[in-house]
């Protein structure tokens, strides 16, 4: 269904005239900033162990203001959409830019495309059509297998209006509906038990997406992935040549590499990559890029949460480091600009540089070959979870479904295995690049300083030289 778009300068009565005249006050005088207002519905059910566990539905609007003065920046926000609140608020912001030149940076550049519908999700199915689509979902499930013990099925949506003005008379609306799938299956055998799962999402209404045949293929990868883990052996620990998969386990290049790659951490010199712009920091082939303007993607944004239009910036070229991801304050301190990577998780959150879909290119090698020159490896075809230190780019993270591979062949499953290494020196041990590369399904939440934003990952299948193994086999 259509949602009506209300103007949110209208819901507390403050008008787009007087909501400028008292932005000038924090933004007179600054060197960038905005008003970012928003308006969100949510909604969230989950299905667990054959009854309705949670269902949640929120709506929340306000505003942050920022304004920014060289590497500082003042920001206020307030749930109340009034002239009193953006008063009190403009005060707070603007005290940062006092005495500074009043200079105030280029508008962003404007554009026409729209990356999504602005249908609202939440509209689409009654609750009741969507609890009944669950219970189909978790008796689909049980009756695939006898050894199904336990099935999770959750669904959620949002729908997102940002309004973003600007003192100079920039303004941008964008509408962003985002939908997630997710079930999870426990699977077992006399006294052991292990579970697989799957999820699926994207910027979307929930018709056309959440159809019988694309739910029911997310319950048959979940079960197979439990089958699977029920057979698994222990993993052993120690130095071994690794495949990675194509598609989700994207996601350690996004926590091992991305982070890094952002503006900010190279502008105050803690990340690994800092100061190598234009050298060789990744293997011959690897070309890795951020990509906003993937239609109906997860991660994709029309323009970014300071009003700039994404892009497709190229960060690593046939291995060379060629950018960084930037938000307009850090692009303007290091001289380059925006690239539209100014993300928030509310306006109750200062932007800052974030990723969007961050993907490896695909190379030239047949996955099967690729496989074939491994003599004693792992295959690492889907990660949990995994920590990483920016500054360092020392990363470890779990497997959720892994096996042996022994002569080039693919061995047993194996359980425990966690990869350790260092995301710059990773990159440099990429020996081979498969011609398949895939998007991940669109199941990514990154965070960072606290906050969480959707994204998307993808990358070809790839043979990376010696990664430490930590594993519990002895």
């Amino acid at each position: 269904m259509r949602e009506p778009v209300t103007d949110l300068l209208e819901l507390g009565g403050l008008g787009e005239a007087n909501a400028r005249t008292i932005m000038d006050t924090a933004l007179g005088h600054a060197d960038d900033g905005e008003l970012f207002l928003e308006y969100r519905q949510s909604e969230s059910l989950v299905f667990d162990n054959g009854r309705l566990r949670a269902a949640n539905y929120d709506t929340t609007q306000g505003f942050g203001l920022r304004a920014v003065a060289g590497e500082a920046a003042g920001y206020a926000h307030s749930g109340e959409i009034s002239a009193a609140a953006l008063t009190r608020a403009a005060e707070a912001a603007g005290a940062i830019a006092r005495g500074h030149s009043g200079v105030y940076a280029e508008p962003p550049v404007r554009t026409n495309r729209h990356l999504y519908t602005d249908d609202n999700p939440l509209g689409t199915m009654s609750f009741a059509e969507k609890v009944a689509l669950l219970q189909e979902v978790d008796a689909y499930a049980r009756a695939r297998d006898p050894k199904v013990r336990q099935v999770t099925v959750s669904l959620a949506a949002s729908w997102q209006v940002v309004d973003i003005l600007r003192a100079d008379g920039y303004r941008v609306r964008d509408i962003r509906p985002l939908v997630r799938f997710n079930v999870s299956v426990v699977a077992g055998s006399g006294d052991r038990q292990e579970a697989g799962s799957h999820g699926f999402g994207g910027r979307s209404a929930l018709e056309g997406f959440l159809t019988p045949e694309r739910w029911k293929a997310g319950v048959d990868e979940a079960l197979r992935q439990a089958l699977v883990n029920l057979e698994a052996i222990p993993a052993p620990a120690g130095s071994f040549d690794v495949v990675l998969g194509n598609g989700w386990p994207g996601i350690l290049l996004h926590e091992a590499v991305g982070h890094g790659l952002e503006g900010d951490f190279n502008r105050k010199k803690t990340s690994a990559f800092a100061g190598l712009m234009g050298q060789r920091v990744a293997s011959k082939g690897v070309t890795i890029v951020d990509d906003g303007t993937l239609h109906a993607r997860r991660g994709s944004l029309t323009v970014d949460d300071e009003g700039t239009p994404t892009n497709r910036t190229v960060l690593i070229e046939d291995g060379i480091l060629t950018g960084y991801m930037q938000d307009r304050q850090n692009g303007r301190l290091m001289g380059t600009g925006s690239t539209g990577n100014g993300r928030r998780q509310s306006f109750a959150h200062i932007p800052m540089p974030r990723m969007t879909n961050t993907v490896m290119l695909a190379g030239d090698r047949d996955p099967a070959e690729i496989l074939e020159g491994v003599k004693d490896g792992i295959y690492a075809v889907s990660f949990g979870g995994g920590q990483v230190d920016i500054t360092s780019g020392k990363f470890v993270f779990s497997c959720t479904e892994a096996y042996r591979v022994e002569n080039g062949k693919i061995g047993a499953p194996i359980k425990g295995a966690m990869l350790i290494g260092n995301g710059p020196d990773a990159l440099t041990r990429i020996e081979a690049i498969g011609n398949d590369m895939a998007l991940d399904p669109g199941i990514g939440t990154c965070g960072k300083q606290g906050q969480g934003v959707p994204v998307g990952v993808g990358q070809p299948t790839l043979r990376i030289n010696k990664m430490t193994i930590g594993g519990t086999a002895t």
